[in-house]
């Protein structure tokens, strides 16, 4: 077997009873849909390599590259609110790590490769459907400049999977800073094992806090870091009006990306109280919940690292409590920044923030379309003789009128040439996202039909965001006809 990754593999340093070794069980037929060249680029991967037949067996889990370590990571979770002690990899296998050329140490992971001993019954198997959205998504978030986990390929098996009804089977190679979790320190402090808690603070903060080794309390250092990435994280996700759908705590990582890409959903009329997820019945994870979310999980790390805070309880709650609640400000000072700069604002003035919310106010009242209301405030703000093409997306026009008046009036206080403010506001408004119905067509067509066509001009257009797509691919810039709404979206589990 050819070297195709230079793996250099760090977390089987740690206490073996954190990770189970399983190698990926082999699959009937495997077929290649896509490498994702570029990405592969990047890990000093050869894609040509990868989408030989060598590097699809490997792929699909029918071969375990040179180097190699296969393993399944262990964590529990708070699922929904209910703790759950042992969840882990029920069907994913680090296969191990790579250094980038960027020099950032990076996992790579089989998902959909088989059985482990954490699949608690299931079939260790993904279903092509979600492994194309998750592809879909993830390099749709990394183009938006979002961080995430990324998609490196995706293998067809040949084989069924069973769910409500028989579909056929995909592998996905995922690849992310870490697969850390608050999961995985729930999972060590559920059974007591502070030695384990301190192996894991010990790794993390290596890969990534390392200034975390020097501070005076390095797990305090490591909770701070981790509750501003994860601030700056929700904040850039309400952004581009991102809905993850099941923000459990074992989907919340500690470097900071986007992980697991199940029920999720981009917002089309914007409404802060909306849901897809099939399962999300009470509407936990709803849009406008996921900062609370956050901060909710992020306590859940917290509560994990108190023996490691002090050694007298009560001032371990102290310190723990005083680095959670610095989400709330990191947060609000993310998004409001993200705000006034779609709002074409350079500058902190008192009143911004009121006039950003009573655009959404207003918005939400009258069924603005999300993006492509901020897309098209840029050409207001470049010439107001464009104003027609915002109103236009109010059911009420006056809604906009009343408001805009007030946005004026803050340019103005704000003086910029108007070509370049459109320019900027442009560069944080997107003007395509992944339409949830475009991405339904296109996971349709290549389930239903064996058609990849859809799924790769998808792929195609999203990897440049903030760009106008082009002729014959206007579609990808419009919200959806009234025949088309997707208004619920599964899990792929």
């Amino acid at each position: 077997m050819p070297t195709l990754f230079p793996f250099d593999t760090t977390y089987t340093r740690l206490p073996d009873r954190l990770y189970a070794s399983r190698a990926p069980t082999p699959v009937a037929r495997p077929g290649l849909v896509r490498v994702n060249a570029a990405l592969a680029d990047d890990l000093g991967v050869d894609p040509a390599a990868l989408a030989s037949a060598e590097g699809v067996a490997v792929l699909a889990g029918n071969a375990v590259p040179e180097g190699a370590t296969p393993i399944a990571l262990a964590y529990a979770g708070h699922q929904f609110g209910s703790f759950v002690p042992q969840l882990g990899d029920g069907r994913a296998i680090l296969l191990g790590e790579v250094v980038g050329r960027d020099g950032a140490r990076r996992d790579v992971q089989l998902k959909g490769s088989g059985r482990t001993p954490y699949s608690r019954g299931g079939d260790g198997r993904a279903a092509l459907g979600p492994v194309l959205r998750e592809y879909v998504v993830a390099e749709a978030m990394a183009a938006l400049g979002i961080p995430t986990t990324r998609a490196l390929a995706v293998v067809t098996t040949g084989e069924p999977v069973y769910r409500e009804a028989a579909l056929p089977g995909a592998v996905l190679t995922r690849v992310a800073a870490s697969h850390l979790r608050v999961g995985t320190f729930q999972y060590a402090a559920a059974r007591g094992d502070v030695d384990g808690l301190r192996a894991l603070v010990d790794y993390a903060i290596g890969r990534h806090d390392p200034a975390a080794r020097h501070a005076e309390i390095p797990a305090l250092a490591l909770l701070d870091g981790v509750v501003l990435r994860q601030a700056a994280l929700v904040a850039r996700w309400l952004h581009v009006g991102f809905v993850h759908g099941v923000m459990n705590t074992d989907n919340t990582t500690i470097s900071g990306e986007t992980i697991d890409y199940g029920p999720c959903a981009f917002l089309d009329e914007y409404d802060p109280g909306a849901v897809w997820s099939s399962i999300d019945r009470h509407g936990r994870y709803a849009y406008g919940s996921q900062p609370r979310i956050l901060a909710w999980n992020l306590a859940r790390l917290a509560e994990t690292l108190l023996p490691l805070l002090a050694e007298d309880e009560a001032r371990a709650i102290e310190l723990a409590t005083a680095s959670v609640r610095g989400f709330g400000p990191a947060f609000e000072a993310a998004y409001h920044a993200g705000m006034r700069r779609k709002l074409g604002i350079a500058t902190e003035r008192a009143g911004d923030v009121d006039l950003a919310d009573d655009l959404l106010a207003r918005m939400a009242e009258q069924r603005a379309d999300f993006t492509l209301t901020f897309r098209r405030l840029a050409g207001a703000a470049e010439d107001p003789a464009r104003d027609a093409g915002v109103r236009a997306l109010f059911a009420d026009p006056g809604a906009f009128d009343a408001w805009a008046p007030r946005w004026r009036a803050r340019l103005a206080d704000d003086p910029a040439d108007a070509r370049d403010r459109a320019a900027a506001m442009r560069a944080v408004s997107p003007a395509v996202i992944p339409r949830n119905h475009l991405v339904e067509a296109a996971l349709r067509a290549a389930v239903d039909r064996g058609d990849y066509g859809p799924f790769e001009e998808l792929v195609e257009v999203l990897a440049r965001p903030y760009e106008e797509p082009a002729v014959g691919r206007e579609k990808h810039a419009d919200p959806p006809g009234e025949g088309e709404r997707v208004t619920a979206t599964f899990c792929g589990t």
